[in-house]
C-alpha cells in the first residue's frame, strides 16, 4: 500500500426534499487499501457511494477518483471502478459461467476473453463446481460472491462495495471477508460500507464512522478504541439497587450500561491495580458487585460513546423519506 490518495472528497453535501443527508463530508483514502464507511442505516454511507461512483450528483462540494472528477469527469471515473450494490443484481435464469461471460462481453472483451476470464474468476470465488448451475440454484452466500466476480470481470483500479455481506451467515460472511481482502493486497482500493463493527474491525485499514451525514471521527480500528479507552471494565452488580449506587459513583466513566442486564461498562487502563482500585471504589464491602471481566473495548463502544447511540440504532437526526428509503 501506498500513500497515493485514490479518492479524495472534499465538503461534500447532499439533500433530499429539504432533508440534509451529507454534511460537509471530506474523505481520504489511500491507493491500495480497505476503506470501510461505518454507522447506522440512514446515515448517508450509500448516498455517498453513490455520489463517488457518479450515479447522485452533491448538491455540494467535490469529489476525485483516480484524479478524475467525479462530476465533471464521469466516464473517465467509470472506466476505473466498480460498484457491488446491498443486493445482487445477477440473472437468476442464467448459469453462474453465462452470467460472467455476459458480463465480460458487455465489458467489451472478445468472446474467447470473456469465457477464459469467466473461468478465472468462478475458480477464484470458488464457484467453478457450481459454474453450470442456473443462479436460482445458489444460497445467498453463493449469489453474493457471483455478484462481486462480475463487478471483476474487468480490472477496476477502485471497487466500491454497498454493505457486501448484509443477510449472510457467518460462514459466508467470512469467505467474502476473505476475497475482500485478496483484492487490497492485489492494489485494487476497496471502498466499503457497513452497519457489522466486526466486519470493519476485522478488514479495514482505516475507518470513517458517519453519523447523520458527518464523519465524527476516523482513523484505524486501533486508534479509534484507543479513544473510549486502553482497556473496558465489565461489571455486573448484584442488584437494581447496586447497580444504581454504582452508576452514580462511576459517572462520566461509564462506557455502557444495560440495566436489564445490571452491567455497566467502565473505562480503564487494564492493569490488576488499577481494577482493584476502581472495584474498591465502587464495592468497599464486597457486596454490590457480583462480577467483572476486562477487555478491550470493541468499536461498537467508540460509536456508542460519540453518538450517543448502539451503530444498529437509527440515527438521532436523520432526514426521512427519501434517503431513509435508500439506505434502508
Amino acid at each position: 500500500m501506498t500513500t497515493q490518495l485514490e479518492i479524495e472528497a472534499s465538503a461534500l453535501g447532499k439533500a433530499f426534499r429539504g432533508n440534509i443527508v451529507l454534511r460537509d463530508l471530506d474523505l481520504q483514502v489511500k491507493h491500495g487499501s480497505v476503506f470501510a464507511m461505518l454507522g447506522p442505516n440512514g446515515a448517508g454511507k450509500t448516498t455517498t457511494i453513490r455520489i463517488l461512483s457518479t450515479l447522485l450528483a452533491p448538491d455540494s462540494g467535490a469529489a476525485r477518483i483516480a484524479g478524475f472528477d467525479v462530476v465533471r469527469q464521469r466516464r473517465q471515473v467509470r472506466q476505473v471502478i466498480s460498484l457491488t450494490g446491498q443486493y445482487p443484481t445477477v440473472d437468476d435464469l442464467q448459469t453462474g459461467e453465462e452470467n460472467l461471460r455476459m458480463m465480460g462481453r458487455l465489458c467489451g472483451l472478445s468472446r474467447r476473453r470473456a469465457r477464459l476470464r469467466a473461468a478465472d474468476l468462478l475458480a477464484q470465488f470458488e464457484l467453478d463446481t457450481a459454474a453450470r448451475r442456473r443462479v436460482s440454484t445458489y444460497s445467498g452466500g453463493m449469489r453474493r460472491r457471483l455478484d462481486l466476480a462480475a463487478s471483476l470481470v474487468t480490472t477496476p483500479s477502485v471497487i466500491f462495495l454497498d454493505e457486501p455481506t448484509t443477510g449472510l451467515d457467518l460462514r459466508s460472511r467470512q469467505a467474502m471477508w476473505q476475497v475482500i481482502t485478496g483484492l487490497a493486497q492485489t492494489g485494487t482500493t476497496v471502498f466499503l460500507t457497513t452497519q457489522y463493527l466486526e466486519e470493519a474491525d476485522r478488514m479495514a485499514d482505516w475507518i470513517a464512522v458517519l453519523d447523520a451525514g458527518r464523519v465524527i471521527a476516523e482513523g484505524t480500528p486501533e486508534r479509534l478504541k484507543e479513544r473510549v479507552a486502553a482497556q473496558r471494565l465489565d461489571i455486573t452488580a448484584a442488584s437494581s439497587d447496586a447497580f444504581a449506587a454504582i452508576t452514580r459513583v462511576l459517572g462520566h466513566r461509564i462506557i455502557q450500561s444495560d440495566p436489564s442486564r445490571l452491567t455497566i461498562g467502565a473505562a480503564s487502563d487494564g492493569t490488576a491495580r488499577q481494577v482493584r482500585d476502581l472495584l474498591d471504589e465502587l464495592d468497599p464491602e464486597r457486596r454490590a458487585v457480583s462480577r467483572f471481566t476486562v477487555h478491550t473495548p470493541t468499536l461498537d463502544d467508540v460509536f456508542l460513546c460519540l453518538t450517543g447511540h448502539g451503530a444498529s440504532a437509527a440515527p438521532h437526526t436523520a432526514g426521512r423519506g427519501e434517503d431513509v428509503r435508500r439506505e434502508r
